[in-house]
């Protein structure tokens, strides 16, 4: 006899949980050990006896439809940045919560706290009739009209052409480390899998991962205070506007890239007003603009990307050491 739905959802959050108990040698959730330690200079024994250390569990759930909602309508709005206006972001937040066992969060205070990460997928196709669905597949295929390194996109979007597309949203604070990111990979692909398994409409030909970067750009700031500007950032990217640096919110999206058909990042329809890139800075000789980014993989290759993301980053069966504030 086939199982019920209910019994299957159990069995997917059982193995969820079981994935991370079974590298423990205790029957706990997994701990990631944040250390605060002063920066700079080098310090004496001394002083390293006097290092306050935090040590912080980071928990993975299925969403919680009961407790997730505003959690994740708040990071969507961070991913959608200037154009999160534009957008009913509740309802993506209720498509991704109406998929409990599907995609992940990230929590520090147990299931009913807010989540700090989320990672999820949406089907396209099976949802194209969804008036949100249908807005943010318009503005996937305006962005890459206008971008040409996406061009190609709208083609793969095209309902003829018969691929299902598997949108992944996802999201984080900043004090999330990127060795964090990996797992709610690698357990998607698992939960994909089951949802096949389960006859759910899941079987997508292509990936695109939603993202964000950001341009380094000069700073008004010592303009309008008549101050000297400092020497320019060490070690910046080639931008993708002549003088300008790019940088990934992202660090993974670098190694997904590897594994892309296309890839690029454009510019957000809203614009914000004048000085807003030096509001999101904490330098005064360069502000932050801020733009979108998408990421396609073909399904066939996204096993092999998700493999490199493990073997990029710190493997999570072992204590991660992250400074805090950083990524």
């Amino acid at each position: 006899m086939a199982s019920n739905p209910q019994s299957r959802q159990r069995a997917r959050k059982m193995a969820k949980r079981k994935t991370f108990d079974d590298s423990a040698d205790e029957d706990t959730d997994k701990e990631f050990s944040l250390e605060e330690s002063p920066s700079g200079d080098e310090v004496d024994q001394d002083d390293e006896d006097e290092y306050n250390e935090v040590r912080q569990e980071f928990e993975f759930f299925d969403p919680q439809p009961a407790t997730d909602r505003e959690g994740i309508t708040r990071l969507l709005r961070q991913l959608f940045d200037s154009d999160a206006p534009s957008f009913h972001l509740g309802a993506i937040a209720d498509l991704i919560l109406s998929q409990p066992t599907l995609g992940s969060t990230i929590k520090t205070d147990g299931h009913q706290s807010d989540p700090h990460a989320f990672l999820t997928v949406l089907n396209l196709k099976e949802h194209k009739d969804l008036p949100v669905i249908k807005q943010l597949i318009g503005y996937l295929g305006t962005q890459a009209a206008t971008t040409p390194e996406l061009l190609p996109l709208n083609h793969v979007l095209d309902p003829s052409s018969g691929n299902e597309v598997g949108l992944i949203l996802t999201e984080r604070l900043i004090n999330i480390a990127t060795e964090l990111v990996p797992p709610m990979y690698d357990m998607l692909l698992e939960e994909v899998s089951w949802a096949i398994d389960d006859k759910e409409p899941y079987t997508f030909t292509h990936y695109l991962i939603m993202s964000r970067t950001y341009l380094a750009v000069p700073s008004t700031f010592n303009e309008r205070t008549n101050r000297p500007n400092k020497k320019s950032k060490p070690n910046a990217k080639e931008g993708i506007e002549e003088g300008h640096s790019m940088y990934y919110f992202h660090p993974e999206d670098e190694v997904l890239q590897r594994h892309a058909t296309l890839h690029g990042s454009f510019e957000h329809l809203k614009q914000p007003s004048e000085g807003a890139s030096d509001a999101k800075s904490t330098f005064h000789d360069f502000g932050i603009k801020t733009r979108g980014h998408l990421i396609l993989i073909e399904a066939a290759r996204f096993e092999a990307a998700v493999k490199n993301l493990q073997s990029e980053f710190q493997d999570t069966s072992t204590t991660v050491d992250a400074t805090l504030g950083q990524t």
